[in-house]
């Protein structure tokens, strides 16, 4: 059995951002950037990508050769990732998004260390200077660690579709049935005028653009001090991210 699985969660919802993650970012895909990072981390035991059944065909030229791909049939998220659990065994797991190409791996390992150092925590992730979990902000840099077990318990238990299209969400809402531990987010990442995630063609346009100043070497601070020389890219990031608050 693996000691920590990283999980690169590619089951899209809507054709547009299955067609974002296949866009060439440079000289690979989104979603080989999003691989890549993953397969870079010193703290994981193993990679895997879940993708719908569906979207297997689709997707898996962008998966490098090396890494297994899983095709999930379950009609939800939670459910995806569980039964992806079921068939490649981990203590633990990292479930790491394909809309984010700039997810850290340094923040990776801090991550894992970070759940290794607390033995008895079953969710352990980033937490934001408003204080949620920082997977739902959108700076894009990080992952979420969880221990197997708790993510099994979550996919008997949970019934909110929220939770089943989420699926760590029933993790960090139930701390009387789970152990959280939240790190403190980088400050200079932790902004209203950061967004890395790329959910909207506006977002690829403007990963593009990291991509053109920085090359393949990018890391969270990296980023932030481009993004400290760039008022105006940063003004559009922050318009994006209130936009996108005031609709939830």
């Amino acid at each position: 059995m693996l000691k920590t699985l990283g999980m690169v969660e590619a089951c899209f919802r809507s054709p547009a951002a299955r067609a974002r993650a296949s866009r060439k970012l440079g000289d690979q895909s989104v979603l080989e950037w999003v691989v890549r990072r993953a397969t870079d981390c010193l703290k994981l035991s193993g990679v895997i990508v879940v993708v719908s059944e569906s979207d297997r065909h689709a997707l898996s030229h962008l998966v490098p050769a090396d890494v297994p791909i899983y095709a999930a049939r379950q009609p939800d998220l939670l459910g995806c990732l569980a039964a992806a659990l079921a068939e490649y065994p981990a203590e633990a797991a990292v479930r790491i998004g394909a809309a984010c190409p700039f997810v850290d791996p340094l923040l990776i390992d801090r991550l894992v260390t970070a759940a290794e150092k607390h033995g008895s925590a079953d969710y352990v992730g980033y937490r934001s200077r408003d204080g949620r979990p920082a997977i739902l902000s959108p700076a894009g840099v990080y992952a979420e660690w969880f221990r197997s077990e708790a993510l099994r318990r979550a996919a008997q238990r949970a019934s909110d579709p929220r939770d089943r299209e989420q699926p760590t969400r029933y993790l960090y809402t139930h701390p009387e049935k789970f152990r959280i531990h939240l790190l403190p987010m980088p400050e200079q990442i932790d902004r209203e005028d950061v967004r890395l995630r790329i959910d909207l063609e506006e977002d690829f346009d403007h990963a593009v653009a990291i991509v053109e100043a920085l090359g393949h070497d990018v890391d969270y601070q990296r980023i932030a001090n481009l993004l400290h020389h760039q008022p105006a890219l940063r003004s559009r990031m922050a318009a994006i991210n209130r936009a996108a608050a005031a609709e939830t």
